[in-house]
């Protein structure tokens, strides 16, 4: 009853957020622009998404400690991308699941995980807080807050390295706010703050963390690589297209927050088409963009992920088993 409910209101967010996104637009000259979609770029457009994913996959293969062959990672990170198209967003469990198989605990991937989402909204934060300095129309308060806002990131980032390099000080100082401030406690921040500074603590090695800041640039600079593939194939020729590639990465990437919807399909849309806007992209133009871009991905996704269950011998069925089992045994 629970899971309906959820895909149910998954499939009402979609179109809620779908509807802000296309509305006043006139969907035969949408279509009209797609039509006229340049191949080659598009191609091109697809093979940087194949290509993000394999950066991704070196990444995560370096927070697991070099455990499992690059080729594992790849598949069962692609695995992991499908199956968060769909409204449960089962990616992530299943692939701290099939790290298993390698010989990975489950903790070590799942912490490996918690760490990919760290370094990658540390970066959204940081470059989004860059790109609104050159937008002309953002008033001067937003772009100031969000200077501010960046760096208050990186210096959180840097603290919380700190307390995973020194844990029992990190976890001395959770104490005294526990103790000075009861809302931490109430709300179980200090529970949850000490679990970050446990799971940062392969960021303390410098190889490490080194692998991890750097693959994270490449991969985030192929993802504004495909951005702007995308709209040289749609001809695209008004406004700023860095500024929209790079605008259209962030915001897609932080809508991704939105806990219910079907692939993605509404935030992400809506999520371009804001990010166009403030590049001077028409909204005309913009949402052909966002619904090639999002496209773009799903086929990407859907194709590497089946062949990730292929090549690592795994059916959805006996995948939902595994996790069911790691689930009891977690809890036990």
């Amino acid at each position: 009853m629970r899971r309906n409910l959820f895909i149910f209101a998954s499939i009402v967010a979609s179109v809620f957020f779908l509807w802000l996104a296309l509305r006043d637009i006139d969907m035969a000259q949408v279509i009209s622009v797609i039509a006229q979609t340049h191949l080659a770029w598009y191609a091109l457009g697809l093979f940087t998404v194949f290509l993000g994913l394999w950066t991704r996959a070196v990444r995560w293969r370096g927070l697991l400690g070099f455990k499992i062959p690059l080729s594992h990672a790849f598949h069962i990170l692609n695995i992991g991308m499908m199956l968060n198209l769909i409204p449960l967003r089962a990616g992530e469990f299943a692939r701290s699941v099939l790290v298993i198989r390698d010989g990975v605990p489950f903790v070590t991937g799942a912490t490996s995980i918690v760490i990919e989402r760290v370094l990658d909204t540390l970066l959204v934060v940081v470059t989004l807080a860059l790109l609104l300095t050159r937008v002309p129309a953002a008033p001067e308060w937003v772009t100031r807050s969000a200077l501010l806002f960046g760096v208050a990131s990186v210096v959180a980032f840097v603290v919380l390295i700190a307390f995973a390099r020194f844990p029992v000080f990190g976890h001395r100082v959770i104490d005294e706010l526990e103790k000075r401030l009861p809302l931490v406690k109430r709300l179980a921040l200090g529970q949850l703050l000490g679990h970050m500074i446990d799971g940062l603590e392969p960021l303390t090695h410098p190889r490490r963390f080194a692998h991890a800041v750097g693959w994270t640039l490449i991969s985030w600079v192929v993802s504004l690589i495909t951005y702007y593939c995308i709209e040289v194939a749609l001809g695209i020729n008004q406004g700023d297209l860095w500024l929209g590639a790079a605008l259209s990465m962030t915001l897609a990437s932080l809508s991704i927050a939105v806990p219910v919807s079907v692939a993605g399909i509404g935030p992400f849309q809506l999520a371009v088409r804001a990010a166009s806007d403030m590049a001077g992209i028409p909204a005309t133009l913009s949402v052909p963009l966002s619904l090639l871009a999002h496209a773009n991905a799903v086929l990407v996704y859907a194709v590497l992920g089946t062949i990730g269950l292929l090549a690592m011998g795994v059916s959805l069925s006996s995948l939902l088993g595994e996790q069911a089992k790691v689930k009891t045994d977690q809890t036990l």
